[in-house]
């Protein structure tokens, strides 16, 4: 193989289509697929002594959840690109992955030219959707609609040390204030924004202009 190909993991549980990807990508005169898991596990034994350029990630894995998995890659190679390809299209599990570090997330209906365009975003530092995800995460969701919440002064604080990306107790330090009050805010915080976890609460609060 040429020392200039882009090096691709692929990690898929289904055999077949794994397969059929690998052919697709190995078509392309720049890319060359160097590994192909079907566990977390087996991935994360993989990467140091052959780290890839970049993972194409699934999130049905039969041992751990791909949004999960990224976040492991992330801390054992912080410079790896990973982007979710799945059928997935929640607007909650792909602002997780990206929360989570993921380079991009992309549609297993995607076209073979917005695979191959989403793998060069990620490799040139930019955030890579597909054209059907990037219609998710700009549709408002029923509570954007419903309108901005009532926020006390407090819930407008930790809103805003929140996305700051302190964790709870870092929260509980600079406010002095108990790390069970801190996390009772939160939780009343992503009931009033309708929301289930930190991505989204961070870019609701910014979309209705509390951030």
């Amino acid at each position: 193989m040429a020392a200039n190909k882009t090096r691709v993991f692929l990690v898929d549980d289904h055999p077949v289509l794994m397969e059929g990807l690998k052919v697709l990508l190995q078509n392309n005169i720049d890319l060359e697929v160097a590994g192909c898991f079907v566990t977390g596990e087996s991935l994360l034994a993989a990467l140091l002594p052959e780290a890839p350029d970049i993972i194409l990630l699934d999130i049905a894995l039969p041992d751990i959840n791909g949004i999960a998995l990224c976040q492991k890659i992330k801390q054992k190679v912080p410079d790896i690109n990973v982007l979710i390809f799945s059928n997935h299209s929640e607007r909650s599990m792909i602002m997780q992955a990206i929360q989570n570090g993921a380079s991009g997330y992309l549609l297993k209906n995607a076209s073979l030219e917005e695979l191959r365009d989403g793998i060069h975003d990620a490799l040139h530092g930019e955030i890579a959707f597909s054209r059907e995800v990037k219609e998710i995460i700009s549709r408002p969701s029923r509570n954007e609609l419903a309108g901005p919440p009532q926020l006390t002064r407090r819930e407008k604080e930790i809103l805003r040390l929140v996305a700051e990306g302190k964790t709870s107790a870092g929260i509980a330090a600079h406010l002095s204030l108990s790390v069970l009050t801190v996390e009772t805010h939160r939780r009343n915080l992503m009931q009033k924004f309708g929301v289930k976890n930190t991505a989204e609460l961070i870019r609701t609060g910014m979309l209705q202009g509390f951030l």
